[in-house]
């Protein structure tokens, strides 16, 4: 039972963002009558094609946060202990998915482009959820290369967590505070994925691997994220598919480049992932030094 709450209240933490705001729904361009956002109705998730960043953060970083804490305790851990956790996790989720499409759909205006939107919202955030559960698995059990690159997956979308958290208790439109701190949550994923890096280590050929696919998830995650933001929340394109797709994709394959901002954050993460390599050998070499006095 216990470990069924560490899963539900892991999902609660990656919700944490939203739910400081207040959980008011965002205007909703396909709303059925114009609506202050102070009179917006309460929902577990911010479903907007505005906030797809927002969603996937909130569900990944529950279920990511769930599978560290499961890994770090696993020596301890009863049968089924990891099976508790996992269903701890989707319920919350499930129940915040479910509510969420039911509060959206009664207040939707009639017609095909209202249902194609709430099923595309609704199917988006279940697809993250599956992914955010095979992470917290992959975290908790996997091999040390598997688990590294969990870890990579899960920090890319951390970054935006982090900056939806620090936006709500400071007043971003005013603070230099709060200006600094979300500039400064760009580099936690790189920072992150050095760390695990330099916790896997490249011993085996392996975990090697599983470097270079963490250094490729901080260098194409992000920019996949601008893409479909940048497609799905231009909205003179939500009636066309097709040229939302093409435009995605042009803004995919820009960002990748140097001046898309991805590329830098391999710059740091290599540099933490070597002074942590060096700061494991001297720290076993000290050891060993230690048993042989």
């Amino acid at each position: 039972m216990s470990y069924l709450v560490v899963g539900m209240l892991s999902a609660i933490v990656g919700l944490l963002p939203w739910l400081v705001t207040g959980m008011r729904l965002p205007i909703q361009n396909l709303w059925a009558s114009s609506t202050l956002p102070e009179d917006m109705p309460i929902a577990l998730l911010p479903f907007s094609q505005y906030t797809i960043t927002l969603i996937v953060a909130v569900v990944v970083t529950g279920s990511a946060l769930a599978g560290g804490l499961a890994r770090v305790t696993r020596a301890q851990h009863p049968r089924f202990a990891l099976a508790a956790i996992v269903v701890g996790v989707l319920l919350v989720q499930v129940v915040a998915i479910v509510q969420t499409a039911v509060t959206i759909a009664t207040g939707l205006r009639e017609g095909p482009a209202a249902k194609v939107y709430l099923f595309a919202l609704t199917a988006g955030t279940l697809a993250a959820s599956l992914i955010g559960l095979l992470i917290l698995v992959l975290i908790a059990r996997a091999p040390a290369a598997g688990a590294v690159v969990a870890v990579s997956l899960a920090a890319v979308t951390f970054s935006g967590w982090l900056g939806a958290l620090i936006a709500q208790p400071f007043d971003f439109e005013v603070s230099e505070t709060a200006r600094a701190l979300l500039s400064a949550t760009r580099w936690v994923p790189a920072v992150i994925v050095g760390l695990a890096v330099a916790w896997c280590g490249l011993a085996t050929i392996g975990r090697v691997a599983g470097a270079i696919a963490s250094f490729l998830a901080l260098w194409i995650g992000p920019t996949l994220f601008t893409a479909v933001s940048a497609a799905v929340g231009t909205r003179v394109l939500a009636a066309y598919p097709a040229e939302m797709l093409d435009y995605g994709v042009q803004v995919f394959f820009s960002a990748l480049g140097v001046k898309g901002g991805s590329a830098a954050l391999l710059i740091p993460a290599v540099i933490v992932m070597l002074l942590g390599l060096v700061t494991r050998w001297a720290l076993r070499r000290r050891s060993l030094q230690a048993a042989l006095a």
